[in-house]
């Protein structure tokens, strides 16, 4: 038994040092202003947001970019709120160049319904997606702009991070948060990237149809990101790459409440038995045994089959490993501040995860307040 948990704990200590690793790989990118501008097709799909509408539509009010250069298409998802109206009424007699989509349902994927859709509807090449709780920088469209021309990628994932970070349970998110984007950076450093977040990415239009877009998952409920991702990097290795940049910062805010967490976890836990990139799924496999292995060791401490000291020393190991990727993912998006509740947060997210996992297999989801099955 002993044997068995500290393979776990080294091939764990391994992955994370590799994605330590790739993190550092990706080099900072520092955007130039260019007189040239690529033209952009900005797509939000939009179901009952109108909590958060207002500050998306004020971020893109202060883009530093040519209104001429850009458009934006918003696709409204059977809205039930008064989203519709908020942005017609923000936008309605400003220079931006906009429309409203309405959503039509093919698939069990509404959010790839409505971005397929917008993509048939675009006038530019270059497509962003974003989603419509988040907060875009001013120089976000500058930033893509200048790393384009620097580059010969056809897809380029972004940086989100968590804003808004009052409560521990928003903290708690934060770092899981973080762990996502350390190994998403990681993961493209190391030139075999398997995580891709649709809050902040971009392709070619004409790239997208060589890839016959969604085609193939489209009946998963969501995935419009890392799903197509692994379909670039099969057919075209070297298309994708990372936007490491600060400038290119997207925000978006933590869940309200653990029901709403668990919810989107379950989410996002639900896709991993779909994919078909062998680190990814090597990944969370290895990141699933790491976690059950210290609640299995807890629990063999527990009735006097295993000494606390390998309790401790594998504890220890992990957290340490885990700190250094989380430190280097902090200070890129200059959330530092956040190690204040490291170790409570170290505690709870094996139990956590593991959780997660199990209720993932067995469970549906609620996403959008549509009901959803694996």
């Amino acid at each position: 038994m002993i044997i068995l948990i500290f393979v776990i704990t080294f091939l764990y200590l391994f992955l994370i040092s590799t994605f330590i690793y790739g993190f550092e790989k990706v080099i900072e990118f520092q955007p130039k202003d260019s007189l040239t501008k690529i033209k952009f097709s900005v797509i939000i799909p939009f179901r009952n947001e109108a909590e958060n509408l207002p500050e998306l539509l004020n971020s893109i009010s202060k883009l530093k970019y040519p209104v001429t250069n850009f458009e934006v298409i918003f696709i409204n998802d059977a809205s039930e709120d008064a989203s519709l109206e908020i942005i017609e009424h923000y936008l309605a007699g400003s220079e931006i160049d906009f429309k409203v989509l309405q959503n039509k349902r093919r698939t069990k994927s509404p959010k790839k319904d409505a971005i397929s859709a917008a993509i048939d509807k675009v006038q530019y090449d270059w497509i962003l997606t974003t989603d419509a709780d988040c907060l875009l920088p001013k120089l976000w469209l500058e930033c893509y702009n200048s790393f384009i021309y620097k580059t010969n990628a056809s897809m380029i994932s972004g940086p989100v991070l968590y804003y808004k970070l009052n409560s521990f349970l928003d903290k708690f998110q934060a770092f899981d948060f973080l762990s996502l984007m350390g190994a998403t950076i990681g993961g493209f450093g190391l030139k075999t990237p398997f995580l891709s977040n649709g809050a902040n990415l971009a392709y070619k239009k004409d790239f997208f149809k060589s890839l016959n877009g969604f085609e193939g998952n489209a009946d998963i409920a969501s995935g419009d990101d890392v799903f197509l991702l692994q379909k670039a990097i099969e057919k075209h290795k070297d298309s994708a790459l990372f936007l490491k940049a600060k400038e290119a910062f997207v925000f978006t805010k933590p869940q309200p409440d653990f029901r709403s967490l668990k919810s989107q976890r379950v989410r996002w836990a639900s896709k991993t038995t779909h994919y078909k990139n062998s680190f990814g799924k090597f990944t969370g496999l290895l990141v699933l045994l790491m976690n059950t292995t210290l609640i299995a060791s807890l629990v063999f401490v527990g009735i006097g089959k295993l000494d606390w000291i390998y309790l401790l020393l594998i504890f220890s190991l992990k957290i340490s490993i885990d700190f250094i990727l989380l430190f280097k993912t902090a200070s890129f998006f200059n959330q530092k501040e956040l190690f204040s509740s490291y170790l409570l947060s170290a505690i709870i997210y094996p139990f956590f995860s593991v959780y997660i996992a199990v209720t993932s297999i067995f469970s549906s989801y609620k996403w959008k307040d549509r009901a959803y099955r694996k």
